[in-house]
């Protein structure tokens, strides 16, 4: 996985989220152990660099930490988001005051850390789907609160695409919606009715009969929810390219091959931003 182009969330979104983290973290009284041990004239030169294989993700938010806190520190950035790491290699080299280095560092470690740990997760997926399949993985609604653009952004650098952003991009009928609404049918026909024109509009079926009702009605794209791969497969054939199908539910590394050779366009995956587990990244004195 390499994908050092993929542009960068800009600014404007990313800033309120690290300086929210940076006032979480200095609380009352700032940073009182560097203020307290470190000289004020003290400089530092530092590196970050991985511990662990996997794929970097969130280095634009570990620069704006620094810079929110000293815009005078020197910042190199020798690797982009997309990018496949080694163990030792290094992501950013930093040099300038030593207080301001040390006071960003966890706060711009845990969003680097966290975002390169949606990105291997997610490019894991992405792996062994092609290998199987046409399939691409896309994440979900399910995201840490105040987070959701910078995990949906990393799902982009670890290969993955993204599905809504939220509840007002598109129209998703749910079981739920199903229910209250009196059926497959009753929910498609009032979701045209209310959508505009540009609104895709998706629609989350359990059996093949279900499928069957919604094929009928016409619509952009169908959720086959906890379908095992056999019936995947069966369901792929009845939309016969009418509309994108999407594959949800016990989605991991060890089932997403079978899932993919169903032939699914879609394999939405709610862990890799809920529950994926971090990449090591660590900050340390840069050797002479």
């Amino acid at each position: 996985m390499n994908t050092p182009s993929l542009p960068p969330l800009p600014r404007l979104l990313v800033e309120p989220v690290v300086r929210a983290a940076l006032l979480e973290d200095l609380g009352r009284a700032g940073d009182v152990t560097t203020d307290s041990v470190v000289p004020a004239d003290a400089r530092f030169t530092a590196v970050i660099a991985s511990r662990q294989p996997g794929v970097l993700a969130g280095i634009d938010a570990a620069v704006i930490a620094f810079e929110l806190i000293d815009p005078t520190l020197n910042i190199v950035v020798e690797r982009g988001d997309g990018s496949a790491l080694a163990p030792g290699d290094t992501v950013m080299r930093l040099e300038g005051p030593a207080r301001a280095i040390l006071t960003a560092e966890r706060v711009a470690l845990n969003i680097a850390c966290r975002m390169s740990g949606v990105a291997t997760a997610t490019a894991g997926l992405v792996e062994i789907a092609r290998a199987h399949g046409k399939a691409h993985i896309v994440c979900t609604r399910k995201t840490t609160p105040g987070l959701r653009a910078l995990e949906k952004h990393a799902v982009r650098a670890g290969g993955g695409s993204n599905h809504r952003f939220g509840l007002d991009d598109a129209v998703l009928i749910k079981d739920n919606h199903i229910a209250v609404s009196g059926g497959v049918v009753p929910a498609i026909r009032a979701a045209k009715a209310n959508a505009g024109h540009m609104v895709k509009i998706e629609v989350e079926v359990d059996t093949l009969a279900q499928l069957e009702e919604a094929m009928a009605e016409g619509v952009d794209a169908v959720l086959l929810d906890n379908m095992d791969p056999p019936t995947l497969t069966r369901a792929v054939a009845m939309v016969g390219g009418r509309a994108l199908t999407e594959a949800s539910g016990r989605v991991s590394r060890e089932t997403v091959g079978p899932i993919a050779a169903s032939g699914v366009d879609l394999i939405s995956v709610g862990w890799v931003t809920h529950s994926a587990p971090i990449l090591d990244l660590g900050l340390d004195a840069a050797s002479v």
